[in-house]
């Protein structure tokens, strides 16, 4: 499948989530301009149905739509032209609605239980949010019992533990407040060693 390769492949999900169109639009625009190819709007952005559309056009770029909440928000952004559909939470109805649509669904778990729910599901890749409140090890920990499944450690990654989370079997992570510190001047030069450290992590040999 074309939208999994893409994610597994680039290995760095970027996350737009701001408070108007406007400055949705404008960090889209400078990620892309940046080098990355997987985007997530987050359904809480002003506009992000708009932003998706706009961004859906370009056909080198992987876009899908986060913090899908609503099988409602799922068709929104199916129609808007996203690929895939990410959510902080464990939603049953969401993780269906997305597999109906053909998309690729990423919920968010934190314990065994939710793993489960969500594969029962169809989910294609697990996202464990909030990574940083868990760590390396909780990821770890909670593949024993599940091997073989697809992991999007997402928030609160840092530059110095991106090793560490690919260690731990991640096979691709989730960013946003990393990729903008500094302002948006700052992105590019922040994208560049975030991919840096993905590609060292990854090496093989």
């Amino acid at each position: 499948m074309k939208t999994l390769n893409s994610l597994l492949s680039h290995k760095l999900m970027a996350l737009v989530r701001t408070d108007s169109k406007e400055k949705g639009q404008e960090l889209a625009d400078v990620l892309v301009e940046a080098g990355i190819k997987v985007i997530e709007i987050t359904m809480t952005t002003p506009g992000a149905v708009n932003i998706i559309e706009k961004l859906a056009k370009n056909k080198d770029l992987t876009v899908g739509a986060g913090t899908v909440l609503s099988t409602k928000d799922v068709k929104k952004a199916e129609k808007a032209g996203a690929k895939f559909i990410v959510s902080p939470d464990t939603n049953e109805d969401v993780i269906k609605a997305s597999k109906k649509l053909g998309l690729i669904s990423m919920p968010g778990v934190a314990t065994a239980s939710e793993v489960a729910i969500a594969l029962d599901n169809g989910a294609d890749i697990l996202k464990l949010f909030p990574a940083s409140t868990y760590g390396p090890s909780h990821l770890k920990a909670l593949r024993d019992p599940f091997p073989g499944k697809l992991w999007c450690p997402t928030g609160g990654i840092t530059l110095t533990s991106v090793d560490d989370w690919f260690a731990a079997g991640a096979d691709l992570i989730g960013l946003g407040g990393p990729l903008t510190k500094g302002g948006l001047d700052k992105v590019k030069e922040n994208v560049i060693a975030f991919n840096n450290a993905v590609a060292a992590a990854n090496k093989v040999g």
